[in-house]
């Protein structure tokens, strides 16, 4: 069993973990994940059977099974409604294409939005549904209240993201998926700033999507969709082939029939490398604990944040509570933040340069678990060099 401590608590487990904090301080899972040992494990070793025997059939089902097996237990779902597709776009634009929009339905989004969750929506305007932008007082924060005074009698979907990707605020996806449910309208979740590092369910969600390489610390190009069983009718699948529509012996029938589960989302040949990586972020992640994660990211979040405050940052979005995330995107007036993130790199720490839409310059810090004090203290001992 792997245990935080064993982890964070001993820097030779550390690094063995995780090889990129024997040369790096990373603190971009916001971005793209640095592979984790035992991820890189599993694709190496998939990869180097896959060079020295014929894949068997049988073994790449019982992959398949597993990991849906995990990806529902991560997000409490059946196995059944999981399909292993990514990125995360890609399953958003299947939600989007696939339902029967009609003239005058109404779609709820937020512009400042990461792009993947906002021009598969906008786009449905060629087909007669009208969108609705949130506009919140602060970037990001989408509440129940806000939500709930944007809906009209012909709303029929609402698209959020879990976390901004910006700001960090993180939305109370419960709440608002319980609203939402109790009028008959559908939810669809960008859960990809939340998932491996907060726990997300999907209970009262009915169609999610998360690509793998952020804070799940999986692959790029692969990533868990979630359609809820009773939606499958709702959202037909759009990418068709020779793996998603029953076709006995290969042979193409007259009729169009798709399997009963989420597997009619998955139109061909499955990513298996990125698959075999992603089952060993997931199953890392779950052995150590979601719950314990999200309490060492809110740890690491609030040093770090103290001590920026110190050095007269501003952080962006919330500082504390229920909606603080692993993001933390901070300005300071009158300093040069294109300059200050090229120093950063040049001392090998990883973080990330974001503006926001009036073009003003942040740095974005997402460290996960296995982040450490000193690593902390490392960034303000360089901030503190070129912030006087």
């Amino acid at each position: 069993m792997v245990l935080l401590e064993d982890i964070v608590d001993n820097e030779e487990n550390r690094i063995d973990a995780f090889p990129i904090c024997r040369n790096k301080i990373f603190m971009s899972h916001a971005a793209v994940t640095a592979l984790p040992r035992a991820v890189a494990d599993a694709v190496i070793r998939f990869t180097e059977q896959s060079a020295a025997n014929f894949e068997s059939f049988s073994a790449v089902l019982n992959l398949l099974q597993e990991t849906r097996a995990s990806a529902a237990r991560l997000i409490g779902s059946s196995p059944d409604e999981v399909a292993l597709i990514g990125p995360t776009s890609l399953g958003l634009s299947l939600f989007a294409n696939g339902i029967d929009w009609q003239p005058g339905d109404e779609v709820i989004c937020y512009l400042d939005d990461y792009p993947a969750n906002v021009y598969p929506w906008l786009n449905l305007r060629s087909r007669g549904v009208t969108i609705r932008l949130l506009d919140p007082a602060e970037p990001g924060a989408i509440t129940p209240e806000l939500v709930a005074g944007a809906l009209t009698p012909k709303t029929r979907l609402v698209a959020l993201a879990s976390c901004n990707f910006v700001s960090g605020y993180r939305i109370d996806v419960d709440a608002i998926g319980k609203l939402l449910r109790e009028k008959g309208i559908l939810f669809s979740l960008d859960a990809i700033q939340t998932l491996g590092a907060f726990p997300t369910r999907v209970e009262y969600v009915d169609f999610l999507s998360a690509g793998a390489h952020k804070w799940l610390l999986g692959p790029l190009a692969i990533g868990i969709v979630y359609v809820r069983k009773e939606c499958f009718e709702i959202c037909r699948p759009t990418l068709l082939g020779s793996w998603n529509i029953k076709a006995p012996g290969y042979v193409a029938q007259q009729e169009i029939e798709f399997h009963p589960t989420a597997q009619r989302y998955e139109p061909g040949t499955m990513n298996l490398i990125g698959i075999s990586g992603m089952k060993a972020a997931i199953d890392l992640l779950l052995e150590i604990g979601i719950g314990r994660i999200a309490e060492r990211i809110l740890a690491i979040r609030a040093r770090l944040i103290d001590g920026l405050r110190k050095f007269g940052f501003a952080v962006l979005g919330p500082t504390d509570g229920p909606n603080a995330s692993g993001i933390i995107t901070v300005s300071r007036p009158g300093t040069d933040m294109r300059a200050l993130f090229e120093r950063l790199t040049s001392e090998q720490i990883v973080c990330s340069p974001r503006q926001d839409r009036k073009g003003r310059q942040y740095i974005r810090f997402s460290p996960h678990f296995y982040n450490t004090q000193a690593e902390i203290d490392r960034v303000l001992e360089v901030l503190a060099t070129v912030v006087v």
